[in-house]
């Protein structure tokens, strides 16, 4: 059997056992990237005292997460379709519900892409703070598999192109850093 195959069917093959379970796995694939984004809105704001670098950081991140999943996932489905484990298989806990239009766009996945993209630019800012972000990506990456509607290679994929796209556009930031700060500066004027 193909690993892909066997690592599905042991992470999927633990859903719709046990309620608590399932619902954790819903919330973790579904809701994660919502309360990722409060957290990433709070960052704009608080500490004030890191106001300019916080902001900046964000707009980075959210730079690099729109490149990787509106480019870079877009090239590849223009390429190549895949799809999702619930069309292929019998069989599957498929716990959420996914757009038709999306059945074969599973590879890669489009949370991961974005959300490891947005991640790693955070750990190229602040370590411990890109460290609990890449924790979080990585938890919703499993959560997606879980829920039946992504392989594991989708996310391991998404998580590599992502983590790859935070890179390079935080190097780019860091060649242009003195130029960009002074355009975040004007952008962000403390009144």
């Amino acid at each position: 059997m193909h690993p892909d195959l066997n690592l599905f069917q042991y992470i999927n093959g633990l859903a719709g056992h046990f309620k608590f379970l399932d619902l954790l796995g819903i919330f973790f694939a579904e809701y994660m990237p919502y309360l990722i984004s409060l957290i990433l809105l709070l960052l704009i704001f608080w500490p004030r005292k890191k106001w300019l670098e916080n902001r900046l950081m964000v707009a980075l991140g959210l730079l690099a997460a729109l490149i990787a999943r509106f480019v870079i996932k877009t090239v590849i489905l223009s390429i190549f379709s895949r799809p999702r484990p619930f069309i292929t298989l019998e069989n599957v806990h498929k716990l959420l519900l996914t757009p038709l239009s999306e059945n074969f766009q599973s590879f890669p996945s489009g949370h991961a892409i974005f959300f490891f993209a947005l991640s790693m630019v955070l750990y190229r800012f602040d370590k411990k703070l890109g460290t609990w972000f890449l924790a979080a990506s990585t938890i919703m990456g499993i959560a997606r598999i879980f829920v039946g509607v992504h392989w594991p290679s989708d996310i391991l994929g998404g998580a590599i192109l992502g983590m790859i796209t935070g890179w390079v556009v935080y190097e780019c930031y860091q060649r242009q850093h003195e130029r960009m700060n002074a355009m975040m500066l004007k952008l962000f004027k403390k009144g």
